[in-house]
This record gives C-alpha cells, sequence and structure tokens, in this order.
C-alpha cells in the first residue's frame, strides 16, 4: 500500500485509497505550511469547488476500520509518516484528499510554499505509477463479465482484442493497474462497445463506406497521437479544458484502430511512431 516519496528534503510514506495515493487534512497541513483546522475551513466555505470522488473521498464505518489497519503497516516515524497516530481513535469520518482536491488547496491559501510543495506532490508523490496496487481478480468480476459479453456478442473481436481496447483506453498493459474506482467506469465503456458493434454489424456498408471509414478512423489516431505529445502541455494552461476533452481523444483512438484496414494497420503504426511533431518530418525513412 506504501512507498516512499522525497518531499522538500523530507521522506514521507505514500498512502492509498482505492489505489489512488491520497492525503490526510493533517498530511496537507504539514505540507503547506498551514494547520489543519484552515484546510477544513477552506473546504466548508468552499464545498460547491469540491466533487467527492474526484477532489476528495470520506469514510466512514467498517471502510474506515479496515483503512486505519492498514495504515498500521506502513507508518513509521517520519515527519507526517505516522499518520495513524494523527488520526483520533474517535475518528467517525475521514476526508482523503486526492491530487486534484490537493491542488484546489494551494490554489485557495495561495502562498509560496503551497505551490512549491503541490508541485513536488505532483511529481513524486501523485504521479508515482509504480506505487499503485494492482486490484485483486474478485474487484474485477463485474469487468471480466462486461469483456465475455462483449466478445460473444460481436462476430470478429477476438477476446485478446477486446482486452486491448479495454488497455488503450486506460492505458495500462495489464487490467490488475486499472485503478479501484475506476472499474464501474471500464465497466460502462465495454456495455458501450457492445452497443456500438452490435449496430455496425446490424448495418451493410458499400466499398465506399468502407473507404471513408478507414480514412476517418486513421485521421482520429493522427489526432489522438498529436494529442499524446501536447496534451500535458494544454493541462498545464487550461487543466479545465484538459479533462474535459481528454477522454474524446482516447476513446476515439481506441475504437478508430478497430476500423483502420487490416492491411495497413502496420504502416499507420509505423506512421505515427516515427513522426516528429516538432519538426513535422519523420524520424526514419518509411517504407512504400
Amino acid at each position: 500500500m506504501s512507498n516512499i516519496a522525497q518531499i522538500n528534503d523530507i521522506e514521507v510514506s505514500i498512502i492509498n485509497f482505492k489505489s489512488i495515493p491520497v492525503v490526510t487534512n493533517e498530511m496537507l497541513a504539514n505540507f503547506y505550511g498551514t494547520d489543519a483546522s484552515n484546510i477544513r475551513k477552506n473546504y466548508s466555505n468552499n464545498k460547491a469547488r469540491f466533487i467527492e470522488g474526484k477532489h476528495f473521498f470520506k469514510i466512514v464505518g467498517q471502510e474506515l476500520k479496515d483503512f486505519m489497519t492498514s495504515l498500521k503497516t506502513v507508518t513509521s516515524d517520519l515527519l507526517v509518516n505516522n499518520v495513524h497516530a494523527q488520526i483520533s481513535s474517535k475518528t467517525r469520518v475521514l476526508t482523503l484528499w486526492t491530487e486534484r482536491g490537493a491542488a484546489r488547496h494551494a490554489k485557495m491559501l495561495d502562498t509560496d510554499q503551497a505551490w512549491d510543495i503541490f508541485e513536488q506532490l505532483e511529481d513524486c508523490y501523485f504521479h508515482r505509477q509504480e506505487i499503485l496496487a494492482k486490484t485483486h481478480k474478485s474487484e474485477r468480476t463485474a469487468l471480466h463479465d462486461a469483456h465475455t459479453m462483449l466478445v460473444a456478442k460481436t462476430k470478429h473481436l477476438s477476446s485478446s482484442d477486446a482486452w486491448k481496447l479495454i488497455h488503450q483506453r486506460f492505458n495500462v498493459d495489464d487490467i490488475a493497474l486499472i485503478p479501484y474506482d475506476a472499474i464501474p467506469v471500464a465497466v460502462e465503456y465495454v456495455h458501450h462497445l457492445i452497443a456500438l458493434y452490435s449496430n455496425a454489424e446490424k448495418q451493410k456498408f458499400t466499398d465506399a463506406d468502407i473507404q471513408n471509414i478507414h480514412a476517418l478512423a486513421t485521421h482520429m489516431i493522427w489526432v489522438r497521437e498529436w494529442w499524446r505529445v501536447y496534451g500535458e502541455s494544454i493541462k498545464k494552461l487550461n487543466p479545465t479544458l484538459y479533462s474535459r476533452v481528454v477522454d474524446h481523444f482516447t476513446d476515439g483512438s481506441s475504437l478508430a484502430w478497430r476500423f483502420v484496414k487490416a492491411d495497413q494497420k502496420q504502416k499507420l503504426e509505423n506512421c505515427v511512431r516515427d513522426f516528429d511533431w516538432f519538426t513535422g518530418t519523420y524520424q526514419q525513412k518509411l517504407p512504400i
């Protein structure tokens, strides 16, 4: 559940909830040079700006007990690592802040320390993919069932191709790496694929239709590759815009590869792989 990050020259344990790196009020206060009551006050005064499940989690009951128990095995005597000791045994509701929640608090505090530390958190704490715990197979039952249904309802989609679509959509090499809270999103995505392919297979396309679909899919893949290169820059300029459009590029590309002509897929892969988006030229001469 844990790993170590270096924040402001101090080693801190990374804690996760549902495979997502999170921080408590006390941790955030320590990081930002304020007190936990100020963090709570900022939240209370700006509740409309925080969305549960996106900016924070609130855990209660057995889920809270399980979380506290898991912390005992990962905390130590480092500065803010001893989270368990900072959480009162009388706590009935615990708030855990995600990366986006931590960013909102940095913006509200608007101090040099808050922004400097958030940048470190962003680089070393929240974006450490290797610390994300894999989900258990039992937690992915609904996704496996949806995948089975997808293969059964489509005539030309193999099991491995179906998994490949899901991997591409969530940018993972193994479905165990899909965060726990994203499993319902993955299931919904697979059901969307089922409807899409079912409708497509009921229609009869002319040769011209097939050619146009192939061209459209090719354009979508090129646009997705452009987004892969420049998306992070757009995120820094306008995070709200980024969050609203990123799924369109990802989903569009995942679907597009299914409509590229089989005998042209490898050539297209070579093209997008070897194209230099900064100079507008190919890094090596492509075969004709």
